[in-house]
């Protein structure tokens, strides 16, 4: 197993540019308005038209490039299909656009299409009282409570357009053609429910969503939507499983930051740095501590408020996978507040 990981391109593609990565594939990129400020888009010669891989923000600003790249690297062809990798806003924002207005096939795993669907009609006004109650549990820093609720909740809708009826089913095991090129499926867990990621048979090429990205890990987290969950298990059993299937000479192209090759280099390093995270986290909980509290330990850097829900959650993660591995313990704490501490034998 190597080492190190080998980037071949060390240049991202402009904004409305491409640059062809492999026969038939181009690589595009569109902005976030976030601290990770790019998606990865995957457009992949298809019969007299494209498949696209991921979709992007739904913005004024995204439909304007997206109308830029059909006309310019696209060459005008149609967007016959548009295949998500899963549910999140960044990769399935523009889908019910392409669906609505150039009539391209949706494809997708049940779950993502679900998710998304359900949650661009779950328009909220305010928090309701279900993510008060996990805030309150995860022991969320009173200033930055008071932030959130002023500004009040981010809605899935805000970012992703209208899911219309009907998509196309993807399922791990299965086969898709794409091209000239026939596509294993397979699923990862954790960071999304039912990811999918595509390994190609005939070169190699395997596009990894944001199950497995170099340079950054995956965000692993838990929301009040589900606040029992043990992402961290699905996550690391997806790691290991993946394995199986990852060769050094496989061109991954993922969902953020650069291709690249060392897929199963990678995947032990996403293994090994959250095992470790667990690892340091039960030593600190010699002393109760809230979620708000094991920052610190987890992360590298401060969390300011524009990354906060997604610290939490993945402190919450942590947390609940350790507790259901029964090595700390929890009650509650006076304030609401969950208390979590190692447990003695």
């Amino acid at each position: 197993m190597k080492s190190k990981l080998h980037f071949p391109i060390d240049t991202p593609p402009a904004e409305g540019e491409a640059i062809e990565v492999a026969e038939g594939i181009l690589w595009l990129r569109l902005p976030l308005p976030m601290a990770l400020d790019h998606v990865n888009i995957y457009a992949i010669a298809d019969g007299d038209g494209w498949c696209i891989i991921d979709t992007g923000y739904h913005s004024k600003r995204g439909i304007a490039l997206w109308q830029q790249i059909m006309s310019g690297p696209l060459q005008g062809r149609p967007v016959r299909r548009a295949l998500v990798t899963h549910h999140h806003p960044d990769h399935v924002g523009m889908a019910g656009w392409f669906q609505t207005h150039h009539g391209t096939e949706l494809l997708s795993s049940r779950t993502a299409w679900i998710y998304a669907r359900m949650l661009t009609l779950d328009v909220q006004k305010e928090f309701p009282p279900e993510t008060l109650k996990f805030f309150r549990e995860a022991g969320i820093d009173k200033d930055i409570l008071a932030q959130r609720l002023e500004t009040g909740p981010r809605n899935f809708a805000d970012m992703v357009h209208d899911m219309p009826l009907g998509y196309r089913r993807l399922s791990e095991g299965e086969t898709i053609c794409i091209g000239h090129r026939t596509w294993d499926i397979r699923r990862g867990d954790g960071h999304a429910p039912e990811h999918l990621m595509l390994f190609s048979r005939e070169d190699g090429i395997v596009i990894s969503g944001d199950q497995v990205l170099p340079g950054i890990s995956s965000n692993v987290g838990v929301y009040a939507t589900e606040p029992e969950a043990d992402p961290m298990a699905e996550w690391l059993a997806s790691c290991d499983a993946l394995q199986e299937h990852a060769r050094d000479d496989q061109l991954v192209l993922p969902g953020h930051k650069l291709p690249f090759y060392g897929l199963p280099t990678r995947l032990k390093q996403l293994a090994d740095n959250q095992r470790a995270g667990l690892d340091r986290l039960v030593e600190f909980l010699e002393t109760p501590r809230t979620a708000n509290d094991c920052f610190p330990v987890l992360f590298k850097r401060k969390v300011g408020l524009s990354v906060h829900s997604l610290a939490l959650g993945e402190a919450v993660a942590h947390l609940n996978h350790l507790y259901f591995d029964d090595k700390i313990t929890r009650e509650t704490g006076p304030d609401g507040a969950f208390l979590w501490r190692k447990k003695h034998a």
